[in-house]
């Protein structure tokens, strides 16, 4: 990965957390990672814990970046998601993956959070 994309990504990290703040998610942890994989950002909203992908693009709009998370993220981000839970003893836990999409597009920052933005995948 390139510098420009790491620096890219740490940027669209930190609007992504700061919006989410400032929805009202309480976060637990950032950039969680266990054997399996990572996940951005664990986090509450009320009693539901979530777990959140951040995808960022240089000059796209959020509906396009958040085409990011495809199947396979998907099953990843629910495999690492199920690990937490078992380490963390949350079985009983209600649950959700979010995605926040962040555009930097024309020099403006979108940022939209999709809640539910798919279910456990395998």
């Amino acid at each position: 990965m390139t510098k420009e994309r790491i620096t890219l990504g740490r940027f669209g990290e930190d609007l992504a957390r700061e919006r989410l703040k400032d929805c009202g998610y309480r976060i637990l942890t950032t950039n969680y990672r266990c054997p399996l994989g990572e996940i951005d950002v664990i986090a509450r909203d009320d009693d539901v814990l979530v777990f959140v992908e951040i995808k960022t693009r240089k000059n796209k709009s959020p509906g396009r970046v958040k085409e990011a998370v495809n199947t396979k993220k998907q099953r990843q981000i629910s495999k690492v998601a199920l690990a937490y839970m078992k380490s963390h003893n949350l079985w009983g836990s209600k649950a959700r993956f979010d995605v926040v999409a962040v555009g930097l597009l024309d020099g403006k920052n979108e940022i939209e959070i999709i809640k539910n933005a798919f279910e456990l995948a395998y």
